[in-house]
């Protein structure tokens, strides 16, 4: 056999973890459905478009079925995708009025191109005619389309870094993280501003024991202003049933100080750490991409206003990178994704 950098870089001597499979040069796969799930998610959710009969916005994903996969042979990539889906949307007529109704895409694959995607628009059968159908289906069906292309561009470029290994003839490449593709989690619909959002405040703290390495991590704070009282908000964040529901997804919470909490289908983990009930919410949080074992402090603290109570967050050891989709992350899937579930 030839020497690391010589000959055939199919047949290379090299010490490696991989070394049964040399530059992935036999037919590799990686299962990417699960990501795909919770990217179409994030990337539909949110989706909002205006005109003068009014505003809608998708607000959930009904139906979401499907599978993907990334597929490596001999330093080619073969993507595999097909999901069918269905979204609610819920539209404001200029005169304040609700309307609902649903969107359909049946053909998201490989094989068809973004602009062949047939995507239907459709009011529920039990609302009346609205002209905000029409601008579901002129300008709604636009900003879905290009959620889905991004998320088959986020697909092909950065989730499948790392499936080409190096070559003896070639600078070897980054493997890609997870964090890469978190990064980008609401850049598609971004979150509402907040009262304050000042700057990340940078700092280094350890990593974990096993690295023996410092990462660098941030600061940041966040006020929101929700129209219930303290007491049902601080339940809002501690009870299982409540958490679910506007989370959208199974979740295990123990509610009491020690008790550790885990949703959005594992992405999200941590412990309370201090539990002031009705006034303030102290835990460790992590997501689950970020270094094993590096939890950021999260800080609740709740003003009661009589018919409003003001929350203030201050979170810090953020690892540096993570601020912006930690920031928005807590805005969308938490505050706002609490305000629209209960009215608050």
């Amino acid at each position: 056999m030839a020497k690391w950098g010589e000959g055939d870089p199919r047949w290379i001597v090299e010490q490696r973890a991989d070394g049964t499979n040399v530059n992935n040069w036999h037919w590799t796969e990686r299962d990417v459905s699960s990501w795909s799930s919770d990217r179409l998610s994030q990337l539909l959710v949110g989706v909002q478009v205006e005109g003068p009969e009014g505003a809608c916005q998708l607000t959930d994903i009904a139906k979401l079925d499907g599978e993907a996969s990334i597929n490596n042979r001999k330093g080619k990539l073969i993507f595999f995708y097909e999901w069918q889906l269905k979204a609610n949307w819920l539209g404001t007529s200029s005169r304040g009025l609700k309307f609902r109704g649903t969107v359909e895409v049946c053909n998201l694959s490989d094989e068809n191109d973004m602009d062949d995607l047939d995507i239907s628009v459709s009011l529920c059968k039990d609302q009346p005619d609205t002209p905000l159908l029409d601008l579901m289906k002129k300008k709604g069906v636009q900003e879905v389309r290009k959620a889905l292309g991004e998320y088959v561009r986020q697909l092909k470029s950065e989730f499948s870094q790392g499936m080409i290994l190096p070559s003896a003839n070639g600078p070897k490449p980054a493997t890609a993280k997870r964090t890469q593709v978190q990064t980008s989690k609401t850049q598609i619909s971004p979150a509402p501003k907040c009262s304050s959002s000042p700057a990340p405040k940078c700092s280094s703290s350890p990593a974990p024991a096993s690295s023996g390495v410092r990462i660098s991590t941030c600061s940041f704070s966040l006020n929101e202003t929700f129209r219930t009282s303290a007491d049902e908000l601080y339940r809002t964040f501690i009870n299982q049933e409540f958490v679910q529901v506007f989370s959208r997804s199974a979740a295990v919470v123990d509610g009491r100080r020690g008790g550790r909490f885990q949703m959005l289908d594992g992405s999200v983990s941590g412990e309370f750490t201090q539990l002031v009930p009705d006034k303030k919410i102290e835990m460790r949080w992590r997501f689950r991409t970020w270094p094993s074992e590096h939890y950021a402090t999260i800080s609740l603290d709740l003003q009661d206003q009589g018919d409003e109570t003001e929350l203030r967050m201050e979170c810090r050891g953020v690892p540096s990178g993570e601020e912006d989709s930690t920031r928005e992350g807590w805005t969308r899937f938490y505050f706002q994704a609490i305000k629209q579930t209960f009215g608050y």
